[in-house]
């Protein structure tokens, strides 16, 4: 089934062309199914790279999802336009007496800033608070808002690493019996990775669990039964180019970095990166939109959320 993004959304055309499966916004409402609702949390500052990265990866499933964007009211993002957050973004007050099936929250370049210090960290500490409520099939967290929930939640803070670990890193699946790891087979699959902390086994409480880790790269994803979250470290959702961009972005500031590691061919900076992880990023999030789907089915909450919907 398609994915429904605002009509106008930058990234539709890039998805369109690349044979996503999308649906008008008109032609949704004429339909008698219910799409999966999903809240998006975006705090990158080119949020619509993300918002493409992340509507690719929704829109490779056979269930319906409609995408609700929403951004951070105590803080403006400088790198997005005025109209285009207006347009295509609410806030958290304008959706808080809403349900939503799932939801998910990007990564933020803050990570060296300790949480208090960020500008936001008030309004998204009451998100993630407000999301074991309204949220009712599970939340994704991504890279730094990973560290940020755990931290939210369980006290577990981050790390600060040596140097940056930067590149693409070999990780493997722990739990095989994992639904949500169906199809990753026992071999060992690349992941980018992009971050200068890390969170660390001896500090996580014993209710969760990992998933997904790597000898070099350390953990990559933690599930979290009790809230219905999966925490997840690293970059699934790149695009192949996205590393060199950082890289380049990077020597540009003057900030000194090495390659990223087995990441451009031979090491030639020029060379053309194939995108090598992204039939498991597919994957994996095909796998937990169908987990989102069993739970909410099971409790019956499909059922409920569409008449309250109808009703509001």
């Amino acid at each position: 089934m398609p994915i429904k993004v605002p009509d106008n959304l930058p990234a539709r055309s890039i998805l369109s062309h690349e044979g996503v499966r999308l649906i008008e916004e008109t032609d949704a409402l004429r339909q008698d199914i219910r799409a999966l609702r999903f809240l998006f949390v975006n705090l990158m500052p080119d949020k619509i790279a993300t918002e493409t990265q992340f509507a690719r990866l929704l829109g490779n499933t056979p269930l319906q999802v409609e995408v609700v964007l929403l951004r951070t009211s105590s803080y403006l993002s400088k790198n997005t336009s005025e109209k285009h957050l207006l347009d295509f973004y609410r806030g958290w007050e304008d959706v808080r007496e809403e349900q939503f099936d799932a939801m998910i929250v990007t990564g933020a370049p803050v990570e060296l800033m300790e949480f208090e210090e960020v500008a936001y960290w008030e309004e998204l500490s009451r998100l993630i608070k407000w999301s074991e409520r309204h949220v009712l099939g599970g939340s994704l967290f991504v890279c730094w808002s990973a560290q940020a929930a755990l931290y939210a939640r369980y006290g577990v803070g981050k790390r600060a690493l040596r140097q940056k670990m930067f590149g693409l890193f070999p990780h493997r699946r722990l739990r095989s019996s994992s639904k949500l790891l169906a199809g990753f087979g026992d071999a060992p699959f690349p992941v980018p990775v992009s971050r200068h902390t890390e969170t660390r086994r001896e500090d996580l409480p014993r209710a969760l669990e990992i998933l997904i880790d790597s000898d070099e790269a350390g953990i990559c994803l933690l599930e979290d039964e009790e809230y219905r979250s999966l925490y997840l470290f690293n970059h699934f959702e790149y695009d192949a180019d996205t590393l060199a961009h950082e890289y380049r972005r990077d020597l540009e500031r003057g900030v000194e970095t090495g390659l990223p590691h087995g990441y451009f061919p031979a090491n030639n900076v020029e060379a053309s990166v194939a995108n090598s992880w992204r039939p498991y990023a597919q994957l994996l999030v095909s796998n937990w939109i169908c987990e989102v789907y069993r739970r909410m089915s099971l409790a019956g909450a499909l059922d409920v959320a569409e008449r309250a919907r109808k009703v509001s």
